[in-house]
């Protein structure tokens, strides 16, 4: 089967239009949604099933059946029948990738119901787009192919999404979260529900305080300070975050934090990088709009900050961290950790790091 070319940005976007045709009461007769990302396939299936038909119209006429459960043939006999007392009926085919003879699906999908909304959700990989069923559902309804995002991916989706619920957040708010919280989609999600109804009324900007107070990530000792104490050479404060994180392993994995370290350094790299190019080549350095897409970050002021950071850091220490960090990547997995426990290694690799 062919490589996907669809990216986590398409996802999203079509996420966003297939909601935007549901809102606006312009539904398909299929939606196969379908993918490694849960979130997408997840928040579509709900708000079908929520604003389709009425409360009293869900009694008689929206059905959720689930592929470990069910058959084909059984799930085609619910699809033709017609709706009681409404417009439409709803069948929702949850966990469809655990369907038997999901392929026999097609008899239905190829020629679907005008009075039926049936939901597919194929979740933990795609559906065959070669198979009669795949193209029955493209000819004829709405799919969607859920990408997971990479982690440089998470802070402009986040972003995006906070905009979209009427808020704006600090770059330091919102580097807590996609530390803290990586790339899970669908608790990053109930985070910034519980955010928005919990936040005073008339707040419009979410700060550090805010995810402190309320998603209970704390705004000192994280892995966004640990790296600007790093940067700054400041010992003693790296190593009291080091201490809390050693204090606390489950809410700040080595493995997280590892990787962040490795993403500011590599930012520095690049950064460095760019101005010798520049200067080898007597061309001016690259416009902030073009470093932001270079540096994998989404405002300004992130660039003038490791615009800053990178000239007291030259490449050839910056090479080694980077090897360093890869090094200590490796023994976060349990590999060569000779016993030590996370904390023990952390606080091994800021030493070197700050004395290298």
């Amino acid at each position: 089967m062919a490589k996907s070319t669809v990216k986590f940005r398409d996802s999203a976007a079509r996420a966003e239009q297939i909601e935007g045709d549901i809102a606006a009461r312009r539904f398909a007769p299929v939606y196969l949604l379908m993918g490694e990302e849960s979130h997408f396939i997840d928040r579509i299936a709900d708000r079908i099933a929520s604003s389709v038909l009425s409360e009293a119209e869900r009694a008689f006429n929206q059905i959720v059946v689930y592929g470990k459960d069910s058959e084909a043939g059984q799930v085609i006999n619910l699809c033709r029948q017609m709706p009681m007392m409404g417009s439409y009926q709803v069948v929702i085919l949850r966990e469809a990738q655990q369907l038997r003879g999901l392929e026999k699906l097609s008899l239905y999908t190829q020629k679907p119901s005008p009075t039926t909304i049936l939901v597919v959700c194929h979740k933990e990989r795609n559906a065959d787009k070669r198979s009669a069923f795949y193209k029955g559902c493209a000819a004829h309804g709405a799919v969607l192919e859920s990408v997971r995002p990479r982690d440089y991916e998470i802070g402009p989706w986040l972003q995006q999404t906070v905009r979209e619920r009427g808020f704006a957040i600090d770059p330091k708010a919102l580097s807590m979260i996609v530390d803290h919280l990586g790339t899970d989609l669908g608790r990053i999600a109930r985070e910034l529900d519980k955010l928005a109804v919990s936040l005073p009324e008339g707040t419009r900007r979410i700060t550090d305080t805010d995810i402190e107070t309320y998603v209970g990530i704390s705004k000192e000792y994280n892995n966004f300070e640990l790296c600007k104490a790093v940067l700054a050479r400041d010992a003693a404060r790296a190593l009291r975050i080091a201490d809390h994180f050693a204090r606390n392993p489950k809410e700040n994995p080595l493995l997280v934090t590892v990787a962040t370290l490795f993403s500011q350094f590599r930012q520095l790299f690049t950064m460095n990088y760019l101005r010798w190019q520049s200067r080898r080549q007597g061309t001016p350095l690259p416009s902030d709009g073009e470093l932001m897409k270079l540096l994998r970050v989404n405002n300004p002021y992130a660039v003038a900050e490791i615009k800053q950071s990178a000239a007291a850091w030259d490449n050839r220490r910056v090479f080694a961290i980077l090897g360093l960090l890869r090094e200590y990547d490796a023994k976060s997995k349990g590999l060569n950790a000779g016993g030590m426990s996370d904390g023990e290694l952390l606080r091994e690799l800021l030493l070197k790091i700050l004395l290298r």
